[in-house]
């Protein structure tokens, strides 16, 4: 079988190593099956699309929004090689799955602006899909309603035509959009269960996504949260793209856009 490929961008080894492990426990992909780079640590190098049955880039503590004079020398290069990245992965309609970051850098690279006027803090969040998102073929199996957890200081405040907008919830309005065919992003983490999501909690709770003084309080809701339904993206995208040779949409999701 064709790999998928995992781009991540955590500076913390413990944090990186839980992600690739939380990415392989929820698509149900082996280690070896889940190809992983750290662009944190260095270039993202050439990516051959060939050798890939999809791309998943993960979750960040980069920002689309703060402004350039503000960001490090690793953020800048980031940016610059994902943007290359989205040239060709948007050109050949290529299976993609932002997760978190990977909606603002999409968005970004289609012309939306993306700020911090929708902002959430971390939480389980009730997310809804759209009539879009209803028929969409990666989403369709989902609940209408379900949960998901969230924690970003920036979203996306307007989108642009080429967005289709599949989810969103009371306090973020686009928490799932699509590109294409097969190039799919959400705000809300599907690679999160209880336990990573309260990992992720404690490891930045001084890196401005909520007030430290509310660790224990957040804890306390994560436990109550079922976001077992979001869990269900994960699996979906390989279902999907394992293998496949990316044929247009199965369903009527094009004309529903």
């Amino acid at each position: 079988m064709k790999p998928f490929l995992l781009i991540t961008t955590r500076r913390e080894d413990a944090e990186a190593a839980d992600e690739h492990a939380a990415y392989c426990r929820l698509t149900g992909l082996l280690p070896d099956e889940l190809e992983w780079r750290r662009i944190d640590r260095g270039s993202l190098g050439a990516v051959d699309f060939a050798r890939y049955s999809g791309i998943i880039l993960a979750g960040s503590p980069f920002t689309v929004s703060e402004p350039a004079e503000r960001k490090s020398p690793t953020e800048l290069r980031v940016e610059r090689e994902l943007a290359h990245l989205l040239d060709e992965v948007v050109r050949r309609d290529f299976p993609f799955l932002g997760v978190c970051y990977g909606i603002g850098t999409i968005g970004a690279h289609q012309g939306a602006r993306v700020d911090r006027t929708y902002g959430e803090t971390s939480q389980a969040v009730r997310i809804s899909l759209t009539p879009a998102g209803i028929e969409d073929p990666l989403l369709h199996q989902l609940p209408v309603d379900f949960e998901a957890f969230v924690g970003h200081k920036e979203a996306i405040t307007e989108a642009p035509p080429s967005i289709v907008v599949l989810a969103s919830s009371p306090s973020c309005p686009v928490q799932a959009f699509r590109v294409g065919r097969n190039v799919y992003a959400t705000q809300f983490h599907p690679e999160l269960d209880t336990a990573s999501f309260s990992s992720r909690v404690r490891a930045y709770a001084g890196h401005g996504y909520f007030d430290p003084g509310e660790v224990e309080a957040i804890l306390a809701r994560v436990e109550q949260a079922d976001v077992r339904a979001s869990h269900m993206v994960l699996g979906r995208f390989v279902e999907e793209y394992l293998d496949s040779h990316h044929a247009p949409l199965p369903r009527d999701a094009a004309s529903a856009a």
